[in-house]
């Protein structure tokens, strides 16, 4: 009897320095845990932040562009107007250019519909160029010097698009690396950011629009 007494504070001592021990053990867990998380906050956080600063710079730049492509579709309507009373014969290529003009006009830039802008506007280059090259088939035309003067703020606004396209194509180079390159892909994936394309134009496309060729 005396030998069970003697063991009894014994039992209990050890299974206090157990619930001890395991309750050590369940607060080293959490702190471990804890410290990983905060961890990885640190290190996903900044290129959290990275991502939406180029997202925010590309779509400024793709602002920029709208700026100056708003300008073109203001201009093509008095270079129409004017061509029309001396190019009789190019009532079709006027009436497409129309079309893409106020097809693209309606389009608002964003992540959805760049590229469906990009390819319209390609195509209005391409036909305002066409058009350009027909001046020189009248000279009547080539001599009227409001028409003269609507070609050349048309060039000086091809330039003004040139200049945004370059930045516009800088900005997305830099936000499709951050969304293609491990790990940051992972996060663009997390909060839904996607690649956009670049705003490019074929060789033809590019001389094409340049109505300064056609003042001379």
């Amino acid at each position: 009897m005396m030998s069970l007494l003697f063991n009894v504070p014994i039992v209990a001592a050890n299974n206090a320095q157990g619930a001890e021990s395991t309750g050590t053990g369940i607060n080293m867990t959490l702190i471990c845990i804890v410290a990983i998380i905060i961890g990885l906050l640190l290190l996903l956080y900044p290129m959290y932040v990275r991502l939406i600063q180029l997202k925010n710079k590309t779509k400024e730049a793709m602002s920029g562009i709208d700026v100056q492509l708003k300008k073109r579709y203001d201009l093509i309507p008095n270079i129409l107007t004017i061509a029309q009373k001396y190019m009789e014969h190019e009532r079709g290529l006027f009436d497409e250019i129309t079309r893409l003009r106020t097809a693209a006009a309606g389009i608002k830039s964003d992540a959805d519909t760049i590229g469906k802008k990009i390819e319209l506007d390609n195509q209005i280059a391409s036909k305002m160029g066409q058009l350009m090259v027909n001046v020189e088939n009248y000279p009547q035309l080539k001599a009227d010097g409001t028409m003269m003067q609507a070609m050349q703020t048309y060039s000086e606004v091809e330039e003004h698009i040139a200049a945004a396209r370059r930045f516009y194509n800088s900005a997305v180079n830099e936000l499709n690396n951050a969304v293609e390159i491990f790990p940051s892909s992972l996060i663009a994936g997390m909060i839904g950011i996607s690649s956009y394309p670049f705003f490019e134009t074929d060789e033809q496309s590019r001389q094409a629009v340049n109505a300064s060729d056609y003042l001379k």
